[in-house]
């Protein structure tokens, strides 16, 4: 009875951290800087607790599940959260007195670690079953090591490896479940955020619905007025101060169209189209606005790429997004546009030599009324994101502050 209270008491350690960030630190803490090092703090207080609490067999045999918050602080906080749990363990042990169970830990993690870093950008960029298979597999490679080791250098005796072999099998499990329950964790957060998101455009919907004619018919009034206003025995300041109505007019009715796109449902009608006459199009529609901006457009397109879709919205989305990367130029230059497939998806790169973004703006990009410009609402590129992401798609977004911005839009490809 007693080992099985110390087993659930390592379990308890392991499942503190994640209950206080998942349910107190993503909440309140929106730097992903400081929720990672965070992370690590409670990971590495799990591990402390851990190894201050072992399981107990006999007189010298001891059990303890550090390697469940080493593994999960690496796979899910990276390389330097990597480091500081492997020196907090090697340390630790080190406090406890040198001897062949120290020497074995030092090894282990000299052998394991490595292959964990090698794999963690994989598992960051990995779906959910991946990700769980990969956390399986890192866990009974950390143990093999250990038990092997151990082997050596104790000698490989039923005695001395009974401990480990139960080690093994159950810190497999452990890793599986807590994995598990991470991902469940994450995707809920993930579905919650996005509920909100929705709430947010079905309230813009409703708003749009009732208020967005109804404003468009007296601005239209106004702008026909000016025009007739606009005569050519006019000063030049008062002709400029027309101009500048017009112009504003025309902004104001572009920021009602994008409300109308936010607030229309999604539009059905699709077809199967080829990508690559498509994107032609929408460069020839957009060629003279790159003139005007001392930009040039250069375009790599396959050909018999072919996709399901509305057009008429996936025009708008590219538009959109093209715009911006024009528009992030203000000296000029070349936006490139790049169309090509693998078995699953038409991949469409579109990149430009812009102002770029830092990290945390990427990560705010299609948020409602989050924009980059001065005069901007950010709902171009939220509908942009709308309209991918209703076709099964996928926006990808890399960017490095004074280089450049590439969005990479997948879309499932069909025969």
């Amino acid at each position: 009875m007693s080992i099985i209270k110390d087993f659930l008491l390592q379990l308890t350690f392991m499942l503190i951290p994640i209950f206080i960030y998942y349910t107190f630190i993503t909440e309140r803490v929106k730097n992903n800087k400081n929720r990672k090092v965070t992370m690590t703090i409670l990971w590495g207080i799990s591990i402390i607790a851990c190894m201050s609490f072992p399981v107990l067999f006999g007189q010298n045999a001891r059990l303890e599940l550090r390697i469940i918050p080493l593994l999960l602080g690496t796979l899910y906080g990276g390389f330097l959260p990597g480091i500081f749990l492997s020196a907090l363990i090697i340390f630790y042990r080190l406090s406890l007195g040198i001897d062949i169970g120290f020497y074995n830990t030092v090894l282990v993690l000299l052998l394991s670690l490595p292959v964990i870093v090698h794999f963690q950008k994989s598992f960051a960029s990995s779906k959910k079953d991946r990700r769980v298979k990969i956390a399986v597999g890192l866990s009974f490679y950390y143990c093999l090591i250990g038990l092997t080791l151990l082997g050596i250098l104790r000698g490989f005796s039923k005695e001395y490896l009974t401990v480990p072999i139960i080690h093994l099998f159950f810190a497999v499990l452990v890793t599986w479940c807590f994995t598990m329950l991470i991902e469940a964790i994450r995707e809920i957060h993930q579905l919650r955020l996005e509920m909100q998101n929705s709430e947010k455009l079905r309230a813009i919907g409703e708003l749009t619905s009732v208020f967005a004619h109804e404003i468009r018919n007296p601005m239209q009034a106004t702008r026909g007025f000016l025009q007739l206003l606009n005569e050519p025995d006019l000063s030049d300041k008062k002709k400029e101060y027309i101009q500048i109505s017009l112009e504003e007019l025309d902004r104001a009715n572009e920021i009602i169209n994008d409300f109308l796109s936010l607030g229309k449902p999604s539009i059905e009608d699709k077809k199967r189209i080829n990508i690559g006459y498509q994107i032609q199009r929408v460069v020839n529609i957009i060629h003279s606005y790159t003139l005007n901006r001392n930009v040039e457009i250069e375009t790599d397109i396959l050909e018999n790429c072919w996709i399901y879709v509305n057009p008429q919205r996936l025009n708008q989305s590219l538009i959109n997004i093209l715009k911006n990367a024009i528009e992030s130029m203000p000296n000029g230059g070349t936006v490139w546009i790049k169309c090509t497939t693998d078995d699953r998806y038409i991949k469409i790169s579109i990149k430009d030599q812009g102002i770029g973004m830092t990290k945390k703006q990427i990560e705010r990009l299609g948020s409602p009324y989050y924009s980059l410009k001065e005069s901007g609402t950010g709902l171009g590129m939220m509908v942009s994101f709308q309209i991918i992401r209703s076709f099964k798609g996928k926006i990808q977004v890399n960017s490095e502050k004074d280089v450049g911005t590439e969005f990479i839009i997948l879309l499932p490809q069909i025969s």
